[in-house]
Order: C-alpha cells, then structure tokens, then sequence
C-alpha cells in the first residue's frame, strides 16, 4: 500500500508539473531587469524601505495580468482577439504599443544577456560581439523551432534559481551586520528627487502588463495540445506570479543585506554590473559557487529574452493578421519577418546603449510604466463586458482590485508626468 501511494503522489506530481506552461514562462519573462536589476537596486539604495511598495505594485498588477489567463481559458480566444471584438481601433492601439515595446524590451534583454555571456569570456569581447552571439542563438532556436523546449527548460531555470536565490538569502541573513559607518543614515525614497527611481521599479515589476497577452497566446496554444481546466490552469498562473512576487523580494533583500550602507555604488556598464551581481551571490554562500551562479544568472536573462523574442513576435504578428482579416496561416507567415525586424531593431538600439546597461533598463522599465495603465485599462474592460466561466471569473476581491489598480496606475502616471514637466 505504501508503494501504491507513493506511486500515487509522483503520478500527481508528475501530471501537476506537466500542466504547468504558460505561468511557469510568464514567471520566466518576467524575472530579468526587474528582479535581478530593479529589485537589487532598490535595496542597495534604500534598504527595506521599498519592500511595501513593490507588494502593492504586484498586488495591484495582478488582475490585469490574470485576465489574460480568465479570458482565453473560458472563451478559447486569446486577449487580442477579445480586443478586436470591443473594436478596431482598441487593437490598433495595442499592436502600436507592443511594437515599440517590443523593440525595447527585447534590446533591454539583449543588451543583459550578452552582458552576462562576457563575464564566461576570459579576455575583453566588445558588447556589440556578445549581443551578436546572444542574437544569433536566438534566432538559430527560434527560427528552428526549438522553442517549444523551452517550457521544460523553463522550469528548469526557475527551479535553481529559486533554490539559489532563497539560499544565498538565508546565508546573507546570518552573516547581516549594521553598516560599518555608525554616521550612515539611509536615504528616504519618498522624495519627488526619487520619483524616476520609483517609476523604473515599478515599470517592470514584476513584468509590464502587455506580457498578458503572450501568456494568452501561450495557453491557447497549451489547451490545443493538452486538456486544460479553469482551476489548473489559473493555479499555473498563480504559481508563476507568486513566484516572481517572492523573488521580487528577495532580491530587494539581497541588495539590502549585502549592499545597503557598504558604500558600493552599483557599476551603470553591463559587464560591469555582471560582475557585481555573480559576486554578491558567490561572496554570500562561498567562491565554489562562483560558475554555477554565473551560468544561472545567463541562463535567467537568456530564457527571458527568448521568451520575450518569441512572444511578441507572435503578439504583433496576430495583431497584423486579426486587422486586416488575415488567417493562421498568414499569422503563422509573418512570425518569423517580425521577429527579423525586432532583431535588427533591438541590435539598432543596444548599439546606442551598448556602454549603459543601466539606463537602457531604466528607459525600457519607464516606458513599460508609461503604458501599462493603457494594457490595464483593456484588460479590464474586456473581462468586465464578457461572460466567463464561473471558475475562471474574477471575484469580487479581485475585482475591487481592478479598480484601485486603475486608480493607482493612472494617478501615478499623471504625478509622473507632472514631475517631468516641472523638472
């Protein structure tokens, strides 16, 4: 009997993890820039003072994101299709909004990854050469089709990390001790000095909200292949949120502990910030770590902008398509000249950026704030006027967070554009 039920709980084990997909890749999205930069960063600057505000951005995030998961999963449609149906032009708007995020946000990425993969590189490699590597690898998957492995590398990836970043952690908060400067007194991130900071942490955190809609592309795709239920496929998603929400955290916490009041000043150069982020880990829980960190950290940033390459490509290419009455196998067409296009122009930028990784992100998590109360707002109404399946629907939690969430969002995007036109 003991053999049955053991064999029982790896069998549902083993059928829970396979259901797992579209969360698991958001999560694997969405834990790059935010997380390891935007995270990192706030708590070297500001200690623990920001650990509330980035639990109200991702609480108040959370029915946008979810409604990408609520719609497809009770009407078989992605959320660009349900876009089309409330009218033309509020397809148009996001087809618009996510080619230029698109672009963005895939050099931002680039720019990371190709940061990370000079740090394995024993001699000085110009930035422009790692982000051709990186580039060139991921076209050579995509274009190959070998994307569909990513989802069980994917889990792969945020199975270590996760293990890696609670241990390094737990390590980091034994060994805490107050800063060694008894005159240090933290600086107060609730300043209108601090409001640019406080935008890039939240633009990204814990992705931006147009990333919804390649989770619905990626569960539609999913229910095709597998039998997918309301219930699991929203505990998929949960899962992947909560996921990158403690991540979030622990990364704040690590810039904290380790990096609050030392007097370190985080280098703006990718390869430099490369160097700082693989030592804070391998410093933490001992130099044999050094190369497992390291590989972790590329292959985090690597499957983020795989994700991202893939998934807006597919997002702006069924857009084109849903327009201008086109049909799968249009759709299926033009993937691959939009994802040329976000290559050559992503590459485009990161040549621009290629000495300031820093502020390649801060742009790219800026922009994603200065448009995620549009995403929001569509999401929003589009799950308020369709009927969904009772086990999918938002309840009424939920809901009143949809509003507050639009409050927030909007009135923070106007004190923001009201600083900058003082400043």
């Amino acid at each position: 009997m003991l053999y049955t039920a053991e064999t029982s709980i790896f069998a549902r084990l083993t059928a829970l993890i396979k259901l797992l997909g579209p969360g698991v890749l958001m999560a694997t999205a969405a834990v790059g820039g935010s997380h390891l930069v935007a995270s990192t960063q706030a708590g070297a600057k500001f200690g623990w003072q920001l650990a509330l505000l980035i639990l109200v951005v991702n609480l108040l995030k959370y029915p946008f994101f979810r409604a990408g998961v609520s719609y497809t999963i009770s009407t078989n449609q992605t959320l660009q299709q349900g876009y089309l149906k409330m009218g033309r032009r509020y397809l148009a708007v996001a087809l618009c909004l996510n080619t230029i995020a698109s672009v963005v946000n895939a050099a931002a990425l680039l720019l990371f990854a190709a940061s990370l993969l000079s740090y394995f590189v024993p001699f000085d490699i110009a930035i422009t050469l790692s982000s051709s590597i990186v580039l060139a690898l991921i076209l050579l998957i995509l274009l190959k089709g070998h994307f569909e492995g990513l989802d069980h590398i994917a889990k792969g990836i945020m199975g270590v990390l996760v293990i890696a970043t609670v241990a390094v952690f737990i390590v980091a908060l034994g060994n805490y001790s107050e800063p060694a400067d008894p005159t240090f007194t933290p600086p107060s991130p609730w300043t209108l000095a601090t409001l640019g900071f406080l935008v890039v942490t939240m633009g990204w955190m814990p992705a931006p909200i147009e990333i919804s809609s390649i989770t619905s592309l990626w569960l539609k795709r999913q229910c095709s292949d597998q039998a997918v239920t309301p219930k699991s496929a929203l505990f998929d998603f949960n899962l992947g949120y909560a996921v990158t929400v403690v991540l979030a955290l622990l990364f704040l916490g690590l810039g904290a502990l380790i990096l609050h009041g030392s007097g370190t000043e985080l280098s703006a150069s990718g390869i430099g910030f490369s160097h700082q982020l693989i030592s804070m880990y391998s410093s933490t829980i001992g130099e044999w770590s050094h190369w497992l960190i390291a590989v972790v950290a590329f292959l985090c940033i690597f499957g983020s902008a795989l994700t991202v390459y893939d998934g807006y490509a597919r997002v702006v290419a069924e857009a084109i398509t849903l327009l201008f009455k086109g049909d799968k196998l249009t759709r299926n067409i033009l993937v691959t000249p939009v994802l040329l296009f976000m290559a050559l122009a992503s590459f485009i930028i990161v040549l621009f950026f290629k000495a300031a990784l820093l502020a390649m992100l801060g742009f790219a998590m800026t922009l994603a704030f200065i448009t995620t109360p549009m995403f929001a707002w569509l999401n929003h109404k589009l799950v308020a006027q369709t009927q969904l399946h009772s086990d999918a629907a938002p309840n009424i939690i939920v809901r009143g967070l949809s509003y507050i969430g639009l409050i927030y969002l909007f009135g923070f995007l106007a004190v923001f554009i009201w600083w900058k036109w003082l400043s």
